[in-house]
């Protein structure tokens, strides 16, 4: 097992991630990093981001047609994805861990672990209640474009 010393700018971006109220993307967390620290560059940030993430310590989420996003809560949940503003967010209900069990024996796989993307619309956008009137162009423009 190759052990890595846990240096000045690693932390940095760890504690730049659990500060984002979202999923951050790599590019947001360095447009937070660079204005404080503009001698940590691109290339430490994707290398830190993903070491950070395969020791656990943050969660990186691969989503179908978008960049990979960052998680601070390491334990298993789902997610909700706003097609409208984009908005990643935790979704608070039980995680099925017997469902894993059950696609390996109905189909005779090994499943190390899944992952459930909900999508529609926030709350913000205008979901059961829209919040945001800001939102509301993007929620008519949605709608215009569903037509």
């Amino acid at each position: 097992m190759h052990i890595t010393r846990n240096t000045v700018q690693r932390q940095i971006i760890l504690e730049a991630v659990k500060k984002f109220p979202t999923h951050p993307t790599v590019e947001e967390v360095y447009s937070k990093i660079h204005k404080n620290h503009p001698t940590i560059s691109k290339a430490t940030m994707y290398r830190n981001l993903r070491l950070l993430a395969e020791r656990g310590e943050i969660r990186q989420i691969s989503l179908p047609n978008d960049v990979d996003r960052f998680d601070e809560r390491t334990d298993q949940h789902y997610h909700f994805r706003c097609k409208i503003c984009g908005a990643l967010l935790d979704v608070d209900i039980e995680y099925l861990a017997g469902i894993n069990e059950t696609v390996q024996q109905k189909n005779g796989v090994q499943v190390d672990e899944h992952d459930v993307v909900f999508r529609g619309i926030c709350a913000t956008c205008g979901g059961y209640t829209n919040k945001n009137p800001a939102c509301n162009n993007l929620l008519i423009q949605y709608n215009n474009k569903e037509k």
